[in-house]
């Protein structure tokens, strides 16, 4: 015999777990969706280092010299070269096409240059709207190309060279992950990033649920008539699991992928358990708010899936607008992931992640207090004994043919509030909201430490040309490398400059003095940032000191450059040439925008659209048609409209943008509405999709380059229409690449398009024929 559990906070936790282990939507969102984004990013990441970028190579000059040169670059483990027969006008074909991410040119008379000691100059081109990729294959470029004109330089003269000034060269030393292993800067981040999505919607589901699915009058009765228990008990199961999946990422980070923890185990659990008490509160309160679980699902999503760019991961908060620190500031993933990085990578004392932790804690009280502080509103305003109507689908003619499809879809997207706000706001909210945290685009006066053991007159001439720099500022005047290690733990530096003690004489001697670079590489970005600053600012006084007493172009100059090194390599970007991380981010993900918010819609709608009859292959096309009418104006939003107002590069001609991305949306509303009509109620689009788009952004090939995602994770996201998008919009908007040489994006989209379009059409016929025979 069963008893009955007295009304309170066990019977409301019991009603919850009863409900979470019997509604397949809720264990596919809470487990299915965080096991299928650890499988993808864990496999993106399998090869954390990147190498076999492509090179391009333009040999003008044809010698042993130059042929000398490409052996070099070929080496070089980051490169491979992929033609070496090409032209100017060929390498940049190549770049635009996505065949070579760089290319290398050797001017004719390369070795009778190099004999004379003129110091030819050889140019590598490399494409920084991948910046990822663009940083690898730079760095590969200078080390392979310096390194082999010092080899082919001709053999030096014994008479004695006259005494002269010496040189400075920055060495940059990586405190933390000295390696500049990405999957351990990025995988660390963004396991937690997709679990917080979950809980957010987990949350939201559960409650929202409520409204009209369950009984809030039951819910409300099972906490004895008090809302505080209610909300609790209802939250606490979900506590319990996404604590244990919380538990589990760092023993399967440590333990399976060999990425140490090194702080306090402790403080992590307790920052862990904020998080997620935060973000259940979170997608409760907007669920209270709305009163409706799409437009709270939605909500929900609008404040969690953009969370990461305000993180200050990908892009440091220093770097965002006033805007983007301010919503950063309230979000309680960036303080968080300042508890996260500060302890589990560089094992920071307890007491150098007090501010990040109160300030999560903080926000975890706020929301908490919000969510109860509505649920005793509501329960004071009667709404959980007030009597609301049953969930009722209008079941309307059945429509003929495609034109009939076309505009019943119409009126449906009209007329729902959830579709429309998701077709038409949404898209409109992102361009505006998502880009915010990138749009200062570089990084300008980042603080720096120096430590001057020196204290000579060029040793302040250093610490002045730092501080003079646009992008560095020091902050810190440290007596010792101890002292200059605890302001970049503290967050007061980015990185120390140590100026050791006998530099000037070493220089005055004509010695090369070495400037060691200290840096913190947890945040990858502004590792290279403050580490290009600060070997920019010290090759600028390098130069000044050659040229002091000569003209810079003078033949005194010219002879002691070309000893110290025989040929002049010129790296030279092209394509968002200052190194823009909005340019580089935002396009791309304006391309994922629109393909998840299609995506959804489209299986939102489609259940209902199958409910009212018509002809399947008809319907099927017709909803897809309408579809691409009703995503034209948010196309033209984010391939003409906000690339100009943002100041990104756009070098495409509009008719071979909207050949693409019409394919493009075609392939997204077929893909919809294939999942759509397996999803029994509209929601479960918004539940089980939006938290896919992380996983997917990083399998597209653009963030992460093709050359370091093994073959799975490409096949996947070749499944989704947003990657082969990506790749042609990207090159065709901002590189001026034309249709055919995306050709093969462009073909692969429209294979997409008559699949899905066959699946759905499958899909439908078998959901018709299952609900004929459940009435019969």
């Amino acid at each position: 015999m069963r008893l009955a559990a007295r009304p309170g906070f066990l019977l409301v936790a019991q009603r919850e777990c009863s409900w979470l282990f019997h509604d397949r939507v809720a264990l596919l969102l809470i487990f299915g969706v965080p096991l299928f984004a650890f499988v993808v990013l864990t496999t993106v990441f399998s090869h954390p280092v990147i190498r076999g970028l492509g090179v391009t190579v333009v040999d003008e000059d044809k010698s042993d010299a130059s042929r000398a040169l490409v052996e070099y670059v070929a080496a070089s483990p980051s490169l491979n070269i992929v033609d070496r027969s090409g032209t100017l006008s060929t390498a940049v074909q190549d770049i635009r096409s996505g065949k070579a991410i760089s290319a290398i040119y050797i001017p004719p008379d390369f070795e009778r240059d190099l004999k004379a000691q003129r110091r030819p100059q050889v140019v590598g081109f490399y494409n920084q709207q991948f910046l990822t990729a663009a940083g690898i294959a730079s760095s590969g470029l200078n080390d392979a190309l310096s390194a082999a004109a010092a080899v082919a330089a001709p053999a030096k003269r014994a008479a004695p060279a006259p005494a002269s000034i010496g040189t400075m060269a920055g060495e940059t030393i990586a405190l933390v992950n000295p390696q500049k292993n990405y999957a351990q800067f990025l995988l660390r981040a963004l396991l937690p990033t997709i679990i917080h999505v979950v809980i957010t919607l987990a949350a939201g589901y559960s409650v929202g649920s409520e409204f009209r699915r369950r009984d809030a009058r039951a819910w409300l009765e099972s906490a004895g008539g008090d809302p505080v228990v209610a909300l609790v008990g209802k939250l606490a199961p979900l506590f319990g699991i996404f604590l244990i999946i919380m538990l589990a990422v760092p023993l399967f980070l440590e333990g399976v992928l060999q990425i140490p923890f090194r702080g306090d185990l402790p403080l992590m659990i307790a920052a862990g358990c904020l998080l997620i008490v935060a973000y259940l509160s979170l997608g409760a309160l907007l669920q209270l708010l709305a009163r409706d679980l799409a437009t709270g699902l939605g909500l929900a999503g609008l404040v969690a899936s953009p969370a990461f760019g305000y993180a200050g991961v990908g892009f440091p908060t220093v770097g965002m607008n006033a805007f983007a620190q301010t919503w950063s500031a309230i979000l309680p993933l960036r303080w968080y992931m300042a508890v996260l990085l500060g302890q589990a990578a560089r094992g920071l004392p307890v007491s150098d992640s007090a501010l990040p932790f109160a300030a999560l804690a903080g926000l975890t009280i706020l929301f908490a207090g919000l969510a109860l502080l509505r649920m005793a509103s509501l329960k004071r305003k009667g709404w959980f004994e007030a009597a609301r109507p049953a969930e009722q689908s209008e079941i309307d003619r059945p429509p003929r043919g495609v034109g009939g499809a076309f505009m019943a879809e119409w009126r449906r997207v009209l007329g729902t509030r959830s579709a429309f706000s998701l077709l038409f706001l949404a898209p409109l909210v992102y361009g505006i909201y998502y880009p915010q945290p990138y749009l200062n685009q570089i990084l300008r006066k980042l603080p720096i430490a120096v430590v001057d053991n020196d204290l000579s007159d060029l040793s302040r001439q250093i610490v002045e040309t730092l501080d003079a720099s646009g992008a560095l500022s020091v902050v810190v005047r440290a007596h010792t490398l101890a002292e200059a290690r605890t302001a970049i733990d503290r967050g007061k530096a980015f990185a120390a400059v140590e100026i050791p003690p006998d530099t000037e004489r070493d220089v005055l001697k004509g010695i090369t003095a070495h400037i060691p670079i200290y840096a913190d590489a947890t945040y990858l970005f502004i590792f290279r940032s403050t580490a290009s600053g600060v070997a920019t600012a010290v090759g600028t006084l390098t130069s000044e000191l050659v040229s002091r007493g000569a003209r810079s172009d003078g033949s005194l100059v010219k002879a002691k450059l070309a000893s110290s090194s025989p040929a002049d390599v010129l790296l030279q970007p092209i394509f968002n040439p200052v190194g823009g991380y909005a340019s580089y981010i935002v396009p791309a993900a304006f391309v994922l925008i629109l393909q998840q918010t299609l995506l959804i819609g489209a299986a939102m709608l489609t259940r209902t659209a199958l409910a009212t009859g018509g002809g399947v292959f008809a319907g099927v096309l017709g909803r897809g048609v309408a579809h691409l009418t009703i995503y034209l104006p948010a196309l033209a939003l984010y391939l003409v409209v906000l690339p100009r107002i943002y100041g990104f590069s756009t070098l495409g001609h509009l008719p071979q943008l909207l050949a693409l991305a019409a394919v493009f949306l075609l392939a997204t509303s077929f893909m919809g509405q294939a999942v759509g009509a397996w999803f029994t109620r509209p929601e479960n689009a918004t539940i089980l999709l939006l938290a896919t788009s992380l996983p997917q952004f990083f399998t597209a090939g653009f963030a992460w380059p093709r050359e370091a995602l093994p073959e799975a994770a490409i096949a996947l996201g070749r499944l989704f229409p947003a990657d082969s998008a990506i790749d042609g919009l990207v090159r065709i908007n901002q590189l001026g690449a034309g249709i055919w040489e995306v050709a093969h994006d462009w073909l692969g989209l429209w294979c997409l398009a008559l699949a899905y379009f066959l699946l759905a059409v499958i899909s439908a016929l078998a959901v018709k024929r299952g609900h004929g025979h459940a009435q019969s």
